[in-house]
């Protein structure tokens, strides 16, 4: 006769077997359709970090990101400018496929991103994932002019909810929405949390602690399951708002301060990762989607009060946001990622936000579209320290048309027109039949000019150039035709 001791532990040992397998079957390799969680803060600068070199600005979760994981040394935007450089991280394309004409479309404008276009957001959904958006969208907003179509905003386009702007915080007409199904009209779908953010200045502050926290409560609710976060901060894009908790706490004044809380955001979801269990399953993605607002480093007295003292650094690099040099294009990129990334690591082999799309899709195992172009690389060898090699980097930078202003293959940067939102030009002019030629990796200034002894570099880089525009002019967009650029 067994003793009801034994017969406990049998019953004990067999609830632990099932649990185990339960476990077993539940749970996912690394691998295994990766969460993602991609960080894109808004004008901030490559030299905004303290593990870039900024003396004053601490970054302590973000730069421990970029330690635990592999830092792109030279990364890149496709365009200096909000929409188009968010188009071409989520689509893995030029923003010169986009149709919108612009690098920047304003609540007003009757252009969205099309549906036709496939981000990272609908890739994944089709692979299971949950997906949610925290932050800035600036894709699209419902108007008059497009019929206040549902198309312009997030949970068209492949996210299951989303709370954020539909454009910068600083338009007068910027509206905070959250998805609802029994959200309010006009806006279908989704319930405003406020209007008019430059005058609501508690909601502008509330900013960078709501999205965290949105993203926090998304990650506990889809811990079970792949998951893609897109948290897209509207900070430090002037004008700069931090909340009561961290004002003040910076040696670089109000900039330092909503950095500060940046990176608490950081800080914050590695956390909740961590306690979840879930940190060796998920990439975590961060980058700026340009450099920093340099137009106002010299204004006293603008809309955003002393703006010259809240502007970052692009340094070691010439200019900012709104330009074709390298301080608005290059920006941080970190990827981590432990037990699959080697901590400590640095790529310096140039690399852009475009390079995300089709990586990710390799990762997860979803399908790169191929009915259109796609104009990133898998980059994963680079994270995965593969020996698999990676296509070489051949770059369009776009100016405020979309239609490319340079290119760079190699260490080479060759300019056909410089444009700069401060007018400075630093002495240079450029035109396809003087065009300027960089070497950015000695010269990261961009302070001498090599095209007078490189004349069949120059002809050849010119030569892909023009045929890498043709071809984004031939392909025209969902929109319709793509104009050529004003020679």
């Amino acid at each position: 006769m067994i003793s009801q001791t034994l017969k406990n532990r049998v019953i004990k040992a067999a609830f632990l077997l099932i649990a185990c397998c339960v476990l077993s079957v539940d749970a996912r390799e690394a691998l295994d359709r990766p969460n993602v969680i991609i960080f894109f803060v808004d004008d901030s600068g490559y030299g905004d970090y303290e593990h870039n070199g900024n003396p004053v600005i601490a970054t302590p979760n973000i730069t421990k990101l970029a330690q635990e994981g592999v830092n792109f040394t030279q990364f890149y935007v496709s365009t200096a400018a909000c929409s188009a450089s968010r188009y071409a991280l989520l689509t893995g394309r030029y923003p010169g496929r986009s149709g919108l004409g612009s690098w920047v479309i304003g609540p007003g404008s009757k252009r969205h991103i099309h549906t036709k276009e496939v981000t990272i957001a609908e890739a994944l959904k089709d692979r299971g994932y949950a997906t949610g958006m925290f932050g800035k969208w600036h894709l699209g907003s419902p108007n008059k002019a497009n019929g206040m179509s549902q198309d312009t905003l997030p949970l068209a386009h492949g996210f299951d909810q989303w709370v954020g702007t539909n454009v910068s915080h600083d338009y007068g007409n910027a509206m905070l929405l959250q998805s609802d199904p029994q959200g309010d009209a006009p806006v279908k779908g989704y319930r405003t949390l406020a209007k008019n953010l430059p005058s609501d200045i508690k909601a502008s502050e509330s900013l960078t602690g709501r999205y965290t926290d949105a993203a926090v409560s998304f990650i506990k609710q889809n811990k079970d399951k792949p998951f893609f976060a897109y948290i897209a901060h509207n900070q430090p894009h002037l004008g700069l708002f931090a909340s009561d908790k961290f004002k003040g706490v910076s040696k670089r004044g109000l900039l330092g301060d909503v950095m500060a809380e940046l990176d608490d955001s950081v800080g914050r979801v590695l956390k909740a990762l961590e306690d979840e269990g879930i940190r060796k399953n998920t990439l975590v993605i961060y980058s700026s989607d340009n450099g920093p607002w340099v137009m106002f480093r010299n204004a006293k007295k603008t809309k955003y009060g002393e703006a010259r003292m809240h502007v970052g650094y692009a340094w070691p690099f010439r200019d900012g946001k709104g330009s074709t040099w390298e301080g608005g294009h290059r920006i941080p990129g970190i990827f981590s990622w432990p037990g699959v990334i080697d901590a400590h690591s640095v790529v310096r082999e140039p690399a852009s936000t475009m390079d995300v799309f089709p990586t990710l899709m390799k990762l997860s195992g979803a399908a790169v579209p191929d009915d259109r172009s796609i104009d990133g690389r898998d980059i994963s060898p680079y994270l995965l320290g593969t020996k698999r090699e990676v296509e070489p980097f051949e770059f369009l930078y776009s100016y405020s048309d979309n239609k490319p202003s340079a290119i760079r293959m190699g260490p080479w940067k060759l300019h056909i027109r410089t444009g700069s939102q401060t007018g400075n030009q630093y002495g240079f002019k450029a035109s396809e039949k003087t065009p300027l030629l960089f070497n950015v990796e000695e010269d990261l200034h961009e302070r001498f000019d090599r095209a007078g002894e490189q004349p069949e570099r120059v002809q050849l880089m010119k030569k892909r150039l023009l045929e890498k525009e043709k071809q984004l002019i031939d392909e025209a967009s969902y929109w319709g035709a793509v104009r050529p650029r004003k020679k």
